[in-house]
């Protein structure tokens, strides 16, 4: 889908992965509605003071590595497609063996609490928020460790993965199986995100130096409280960020049920489509449109806090909308974007996570996320994944010095046995009497 508009990328990258995915925008249950304190059947799920942390710190996240990703000249002209929420979960479980300076970028970069509790508790209710099993769409994330069999975690590690991140362990044997090793922990990554996520990893990412896989995944399906009908999908115009003219599904929604979120101001327009849902547990895409196809100069002043005024001036009106079908998947390979955004140390020799072992001999050797995204009549399906590959630091090369006595030097005749100087002198021109 290289010829989608810019347009969409904004669509994908702010509404489907830092609202949809994260699941922040969902409104708390209130008196009367289902799943409600009082109503009898599944007690209701809220996010926690340390949840809300949480999603802040991940849509800050959010918009700090869209800027990153769009500045890149990699991707000029391209779609832009990720899930902040998989990243930074995967992160904050690699987080928690971090220490010291290494601890403290990467604290910086998610903009996670310096409070270990806050994040650990934040991250399970976040978690249980999102795995609460609301009905009308399906939206599920897990997390995973893979370590390698033989290598001596610290047990504290473990346990904090397990109970904080509901991320169970499994000992692989990277030493000598390190395909094999990297086939299942694919398999795993497409079973959870219902076979959308394919070869995460690559072929050659695992090998015998690999000590710990961090694997998340994330998966949306759901479909619009209005949909689109396909009878009316026609082929039409679309102008690309380039000012190239190409033909593309083209669905609609002109009738006067067509009551959407709309806001506008001189540069913009803002739409929101909901997602159909059984218990008003609400999800919706917001679509940030610029007035004329200039998406860098919207993306150029865009953040967090002016994302959610413009979310907030939603009002519910008759919309003629035209919206293009679209399909994209992507993979970044981010250690470099990571390093720039501020964390370097975690990819060098001179990363400290002794947290995870005791030592501190690891670094993050690669972070690898892919994702996927349908938008259709019916709806959305979205999945994304993220792998931190983290390996032993080799150890420093021996430094061959070089002796070159091409000057005066002093020189002694000892015995090495007992140390005593037998003989001493001093060369100041070793062709003189």
């Amino acid at each position: 889908m290289k010829h989608v508009n810019l347009i969409i990328l904004t669509v994908a990258a702010l509404a489907t992965a830092a609202i949809l995915l994260a699941g922040c925008v969902a409104p708390e249950s209130g008196p009367g509605q289902p799943g409600s304190p009082g109503d009898e059947g599944t007690p209701a799920v809220s996010l926690s003071d340390s949840g809300e942390f949480i999603v802040e710190a991940n849509n800050r996240f959010c918009f700090d590595l869209y800027d990153q990703l769009a500045d890149n000249p990699v991707n000029a002209g391209e779609n832009i497609f990720f899930s902040p929420f998989s990243i930074s979960t995967a992160l904050a479980i690699t987080s928690e063996g971090a220490r010291g300076r290494t601890a403290e970028e990467i604290r910086s970069v998610f903009h996670f609490p310096e409070d270990a509790s806050v994040q650990r508790e934040g991250y399970a209710s976040v978690m249980a928020f999102i795995n609460r099993g609301a009905s009308g769409y399906i939206l599920k994330t897990a997390n995973a460790l893979w370590a390698e069999q033989t290598y001596p975690f610290l047990p504290g590690y473990i346990s904090t993965a397990g109970r904080y991140y509901d991320a169970k362990t499994s000992n692989l044997d990277f030493v000598g199986h390190p395909e094999e090793s990297r086939v299942m922990i694919n398999d795993w990554v497409g079973e959870e995100t219902e076979n959308r996520i394919e070869d995460l990893i690559p072929p050659g990412e695992i090998d015998p130096d690999t000590t710990l896989v961090i694997t998340n995944a994330i998966y949306f399906k759901g479909t619009w409280v209005k949909q689109f009908d396909p009878e009316k999908t026609t082929y039409e115009d679309f102008t690309t960020g380039s000012g190239e003219v190409v033909q593309v599904p083209m669905m609609q929604r002109t009738d006067e049920d067509a009551i959407f979120g709309y806001a506008e101001t001189d540069s913009l327009q803002v739409l929101s489509m909901p997602y159909a849902s059984d218990d008003n547990k609400t999800l919706s895409m917001i679509v940030i449109l610029p007035g004329d196809n200039d998406l860098a100069a919207v993306e150029e002043s865009l953040d967090l806090d002016k994302f959610e005024n413009l979310r907030q001036s939603l009002e519910s009106r008759q919309v003629r909308v035209y919206f293009p079908k679209f399909t994209m998947e992507t993979r970044y390979f981010l250690p470099d974007t990571l390093a720039r955004m501020g964390m370097p140390t975690a990819f060098t020799g001179g990363a400290d996570f002794s947290g995870m072992d005791g030592i501190g001999g690891l670094f993050i050797s690669n972070v690898i996320h892919q994702a996927f995204v349908e938008v259709n009549e019916e709806g959305t399906e979205a999945a994304a994944a993220t792998a931190v590959i983290m390996q032993k630091s080799a150890a420093p090369a021996e430094e061959i010095p070089f002796f070159r006595a091409d000057h005066p030097f002093i020189f002694l005749v000892q015995d090495d046995e007992t140390g005593n100087i037998l003989f001493m002198g001093r060369v100041a021109d070793p062709g003189g009497a």
